[in-house]
């Protein structure tokens, strides 16, 4: 435990120095996947898919502020849908701006939730988004999560129905309009997912406000479970698709993940646990103190053994000579005798 601790001391110190640096290859990581992930799925403009422009654009993301990756998504995501078909485009672009109002409304300064909840039901591993958002924010991240959950099924649903929905556009602007609206809204897995995915984080969070021992754990756990729970009921009940595989080794994960992070953020050792009790003139204070888990990283030092002039050398050799002395002064005591 003790060298993890030291391992964890040393990336903080690495992060505190080269932080910039490292949250840059990380935007542009977030940005390489999230593009390549629109491009493969609906990569319906042969010159937006290609993969000089999946890593220009992530390139050029990762030295602008996430809002303008959120932004460069979904214009990306819109004129996909527009080579396919105009009418999707179009609710899909009034979808999206619904969308932002809310967001910005709630969680301005947090855009990258929005892209980290729709990567992660993109690459299956959805009931991580819950445990995460619940242990480092606060009940009112569930509006970017479920934004980000209704944009992935977005794009599954236009991947899953392109044929269709290009032969529906020849009938009409106005019933493809409609059509495409009341396919979006009205899919039952997408509002499955986005109840989990709500109620995991309200689970998580409150549980990892309470002062209990190990809050952390229990709320990763709890959160987990609860995923997992309200997903296969309501895929059994509502004769979804779901992959049950999916569904628990995403929990698992999510479970996983969230020791991971509190041992990043929130190691206590709650043996030393301390219930403190004092008061004012108006109010009496039960405080329960749960002392940190931290450890010095050992510096490595290096002793040299110089003479006065600075001759590192000097010292060894007149050790060496004097034993070599020693052995002949023996010798020719030996010899007298």
């Amino acid at each position: 435990m003790s060298t993890l601790l030291v391992w964890r001391e040393k990336l903080q110190k690495i992060y505190a120095g080269y932080s910039v640096y490292i949250l840059k290859g990380l935007q542009f990581v977030m940005g390489l996947l999230l593009f390549g992930l629109i491009n493969a799925n609906v990569g319906f403009m042969k010159m937006a898919s290609s993969i000089f422009c999946t890593i220009g654009l992530a390139v050029v993301c990762a030295f602008l502020p996430m809002i303008v990756m959120v932004i460069v998504a979904t214009v990306l995501i819109l004129i996909h849908f527009y080579t396919l078909s105009l009418p999707i485009a179009i609710v899909s672009a009034v979808l999206f701006l619904l969308m932002y109002i809310f967001y910005f409304r709630f969680t301005p300064k947090k855009t990258w939730l929005v892209l980290v909840s729709a990567l992660a039901f993109g690459l299956k591993i959805p009931f991580v988004v819950p445990v995460v958002f619940g242990l480092m924010g606060s009940p009112v991240w569930v509006v970017p999560a479920a934004f980000g959950v209704v944009a992935y099924y977005m794009v599954d649903f236009v991947k899953g129905s392109a044929t269709a929905l290009k032969s529906a556009d020849a009938d009409g602007v106005a019933g493809s309009l409609i059509s495409f609206t009341r396919q979006v809204l009205g899919n039952k897995e997408m509002w499955l997912m986005v109840l989990a995915v709500a109620v995991g984080i309200l689970v998580v969070n409150m549980v990892r406000t309470r002062s209990v021992n190990n809050a952390w754990k229990i709320a990763s756990a709890s959160g987990a479970v609860v995923c997992v729970v309200i997903a296969s009921v309501g895929n059994i009940v509502l004769g979804g698709h779901i992959s049950y595989v999916s569904i628990v080794v995403s929990g698992v994960l999510g479970a996983v993940l969230g020791l991971v992070l509190e041992f990043l953020f929130f190691s206590v050792d709650y043996s030393r646990t301390e219930n403190i009790q004092f008061e004012d003139d108006e109010y009496y204070y039960y405080v329960k103190a749960v002392p940190k888990i931290g450890v010095s990283v050992p510096e490595k030092k290096v002793k040299h053994i110089t003479d006065e002039t600075g001759d590192k050398n000097s010292n060894t050799d007149d050790i060496l000579l004097t034993r070599s002395l020693s052995k002949e002064l023996g010798l020719e005591k030996e010899k007298s005798e």
